[in-house]
């Protein structure tokens, strides 16, 4: 008996909606294969096919939705710019499908929004805040980009007018958790610029909590217990090379750079993208990506990973570097909790250099703290939980460097700040690449940078990060005792 459209839509529709994606795709290739003019559904299988990595096909799939007349076409370019901008690292088309986004609709909140972040990965200040004010002349009050362009303000701050407005919206009927948590963050930021700690800590607590009182139903709280028991298996899990016959010479060549973030590992990425060889990769998806797909379980999985297997998977990882940097002879892969994978890094890449980028911990976790994370790293939300599970990172690397030691560079970002030619010096020796002192120049515009520290590195070095938590004492006391041995100047 021959399925009906119907049948088909509903089938392929509820799929879609128990998120089993491979299965939701095969169910739309077979509808669209019987009729292919629906905008809808190729719409649909665009969303599936990124959420697989199958970004190629979803660009495709996005502009067959197009050609079709699918309403809200503004939505369809908008997605097409987040796929080229956050996974293929392509900026100028992006930044063109952004531009035809809003041409079709010049007070689309996302594709605004979404355009102002760009400019500012690309250094563009004066264009992003331009953005930015477009957006806050809209209505409804647009909170989002009221907090991002108070993250423009340069620090120290005094503009008592910006404070003023953002504690206005905080109070605002409309504004969501998620939104105040947003401009709480911002708040607190000015707040501290200005010296005012007190209230500073106090608008950041409102933010943690802001952000806890957001997150979804499913999005499970820091567990403790959870968090010691992942560390204990991959301490146990067995992590061996395979023979060099297995081992993929060619390039890209990955640099891995990790340790907790929020511990200088973007300033660390900037620096070395200086040297021409070395393009600067930014937070890479592509180990997360394996480990939970085609290593679950990990780490158990690893016991069963055979040479063939191996060598294929870090095939496939070259791979992606190749297709995201065509002309790299070296790529950092700079995403910190990567420091959770390797003894996988090691496996795959035997020669791999691994640079682990420390901190101050109080410092660390403070900052931690003070930034708006996203809800999967559900500790950043509490500083307790935050200082259990820095000992969990640590207790880590210490088993690392015991299996790895002289592959794993520490590197200090309070030692760089105050000795930055002999830190950069020592960094280059250790990856067999000559120093240059241009190197500290701060990145130019139109160079991407996609983290938080988009600002702070494109600024001159400075130190006055360093030691920031004694600006906290009184609230890091608890905090302070907790980490003990860990601290600088304490035994270990």
């Amino acid at each position: 008996m021959t399925e009906t459209l119907a049948q088909m839509l509903r089938d392929a529709q509820r799929l879609q909606q128990l998120e089993r994606v491979p299965e939701a795709i095969a169910a739309y290739q077979r509808l669209l294969a019987r009729w292919p003019n629906l905008p809808d559904s190729w719409y649909n299988l665009g969303v599936l096919q990124r959420k697989a990595r199958q970004l190629t096909e979803a660009l495709a799939s996005y502009q067959k939705a197009l050609d079709l007349g699918i309403s809200q076409p503004e939505e369809v370019h908008l997605n097409r710019a987040v796929i080229y901008s956050s996974f293929l690292q392509q900026a100028a088309a992006a930044e063109r499908e952004l531009h035809i986004a809003l041409a079709l609709n010049p007070t689309y909140p996302p594709a605004l929004l979404n355009l102002a972040n760009l400019n500012e990965d690309l250094g563009r200040r004066d264009e992003a805040r331009a953005v930015y004010a477009r957006l806050l002349a809209l209505e409804p009050p647009q909170f989002e980009a009221l907090a991002r362009y108070a993250y423009l303000q340069p620090l120290p701050v005094a503009d008592d007018g910006l404070i003023k407005r953002l504690r206005t919206a905080l109070t605002h009927p409309s504004a969501t958790a998620a939104h105040r948590a947003s401009l709480g963050f911002a708040l607190g930021r000015l707040l501290d610029g200005s010296g005012e700690y007190e209230a500073a800590f106090d608008a950041y607590t409102h933010a943690n909590r802001a952000s806890r009182a957001s997150a979804a139903p499913h999005v499970i709280r820091y567990d403790r217990r959870r968090q010691e028991e992942l560390i204990q298996r991959l301490t146990r899990s067995a992590f061996v090379p395979p023979p060099a016959s297995a081992v993929d010479l060619q390039g890209p060549h990955p640099i891995f750079i990790c340790g907790m973030y929020r511990s200088g590992s973007t300033l660390t990425e900037q620096l070395l993208a200086g040297h021409a060889d070395i393009v600067a990769g930014g937070e890479l998806d592509i180990l997360p990506w394996m480990v939970s797909t085609e290593l679950a379980p990990f780490p158990e999985s690893m016991a069963k990973l055979s040479p063939e297997r191996t060598g294929a998977l870090a095939h496939r990882y070259r791979e992606e570097l190749r297709r995201l940097f065509p002309a790299a002879r070296l790529v950092t892969d700079k995403r910190p909790d990567n420091f959770l994978y390797i003894g996988l890094i090691k496996t795959l890449f035997p020669a791999a250099k691994i640079i682990h980028t420390t901190r101050d911990p109080l410092d660390n976790c403070l900052s931690i703290y003070f930034l708006h994370l996203d809800h999967s790293m559900a500790y950043a939300l509490d500083l307790q939980d935050i200082g259990h599970y820095f000992r969990a990172y640590h207790h880590l690397m210490q088993h690392w460097k015991q299996l790895f030691g002289t592959d794993i560079l520490d590197f200090h970002y309070d030692t760089f700040v105050r000795e930055p030619q002999v830190s950069g010096a020592r960094l280059f020796e250790f990856l067999g690449l000559l120093w240059d002192e241009r190197y500290l120049a701060p990145p130019s515009p139109g160079r991407s940078v996609k983290t938080a520290s988009v600002w702070q590195v494109r600024e001159p070095l400075y130190q006055t990060s360093s030691g920031r938590s004694r600006n906290y004492a009184r609230q890091l006391a608890g905090l302070r005792e907790y980490l003990g041995d860990l601290l600088p100047g304490q035994s270990a």
